[in-house]
């Protein structure tokens, strides 16, 4: 039996872990059910699994008698605080949670290839493992399941994972060599005058003025100190001072997002964006409080392992349906795993016209897309490792 017919003699099983995953969302690093139904799962093939890594972290590792390479797969299971509008007959039974960003058929593919692979380990060396991260949203568990040990004994040589993605047409893989998601950092920043009457606006320093030349100095700065040719998004999202119509605020509290795909950009942006708020405070006469966090840094794929992503998908959906995708300024914790062994994340459409978008309440999409997604995976691994 060729792979693309166990992936159709898989499908019922793989459709129906999405739902089950589907039906209990958790947030980041609460995921109790969904570990413990993946751990139950893995058992029932006959394997056993490591859990509550990093918390709720699971990873079962696939070894074969011959030495060889260790591939990993990655998935994600953690869900977001929104009340599902779907109207599936399998949503949500947590109110105030959904599966919004599809994590949940990333574990059902994960899980059906595990499923297969099992069935055909005599057909590989080395190992596979698969590893099922907790809080991709917020606050990010990849670093701490690194940090717990999972891509050690044995040590991880390539990695994979993908991203079910409506922004590409259903039925097309996108596919991307270098940056394909960027780093994501936060900023706060407090800023601090001397209130006093409307009337008299000589005898203060307001803070609601510098906070306004601020915004509009650190867009500047994206504009004309940051070479065009590598994009930096900055963010002002929130904007608070002031509470009287005639008192003048002594104090403006902003937050925002700052994001970029140039490793060197990503590590100095800081230093570049307080050297602004430091001159425009001391000219105003104000003080203030800058406190930059950064967050994962970009997704960056191996051009080989892009290169070889790009070859299964071919075999998958065809030529004509591979796509270059395009980068975008969205992060990932995947990250951290494609820093440290050869890897790609690729994109699986699920696009449609009308879909809702990722993070929305209306959130769903083609089940019949994972079946490429898991024959993908399946494929990679028997390049990598037969």
């Amino acid at each position: 039996m060729d792979i693309k017919e166990l992936v159709k003699k898989e499908r019922e099983r793989i459709v129906q872990i999405r739902r089950d995953l589907h039906r209990i969302p958790e947030p980041g690093f609460k995921e109790k059910k969904t570990s413990k139904y993946i751990v139950d799962y893995i058992n029932r093939l006959g394997f056993s699994a490591k859990s509550e890594i990093a918390g709720t972290g699971v990873m079962a590792l696939l070894e074969t008698s011959r030495p060889g390479k260790t591939l990993m797969f990655r998935a994600d299971m953690d869900a977001l605080p929104i009340e599902e509008r779907t109207g599936l007959p399998f949503s949500s039974v947590h109110p105030g949670f959904m599966h919004a960003c599809g994590h949940d058929g990333h574990s059902a593919m994960v899980l059906g290839a595990f499923t297969i692979l099992s069935q055909m380990s005599d057909r590989l060396k080395g190992s596979v493992k698969f590893v099922f991260q907790p809080a991709e949203e917020d606050p990010g568990g990849a670093k701490p399941m690194i940090e717990a040990g999972v891509m050690e004994n044995p040590g991880v040589d390539y990695v994979a994972g993908c991203h079910l993605w409506p922004f590409i047409p259903e039925g097309k893989v996108g596919v991307r060599a270098g940056a394909v998601m960027a780093a994501m950092d936060r900023f706060d920043l407090e800023i601090r005058g001397k209130g006093g009457h409307g009337a008299m606006p000589h005898l203060c320093v307001d803070a609601l003025e510098v906070g306004t030349q601020v915004v509009s100095a650190l867009q500047r700065l994206v504009s004309r100190k940051n070479n065009p040719l590598k994009p930096v998004v900055l963010t002002v999202g929130s904007f608070h001072s002031g509470e009287a119509f005639n008192v003048i605020s002594d104090k403006a509290v902003m937050s925002g997002t700052t994001r970029a795909f140039d490793y060197d950009v990503w590590h100095n942006w800081h230093k570049n964006m307080e050297t602004v708020i430091k001159g425009i405070c001391e000219a105003s006469g104000a003080q203030y409080l800058f406190d930059y966090k950064r967050g994962h840094p970009p997704v960056v794929n191996h051009p080989e392992m892009a290169e070889l992503v790009r070859e299964c998908a071919v075999e998958v959906v065809g030529s004509d349906n591979v796509i270059e995708a395009d980068p975008t300024m969205g992060g990932e914790d995947m990250a951290y795993f494609l820093e440290r062994a050869k890897g790609c994340y690729f994109f699986l459409g699920t696009g449609f016209e009308g879909c809702s978008l990722l993070h929305s309440s209306g959130f769903n999409f083609n089940e019949e897309v994972l079946l490429s997604g898991v024959e993908i995976y399946l494929r990679l691994a028997l390049k990598l490792l037969s």
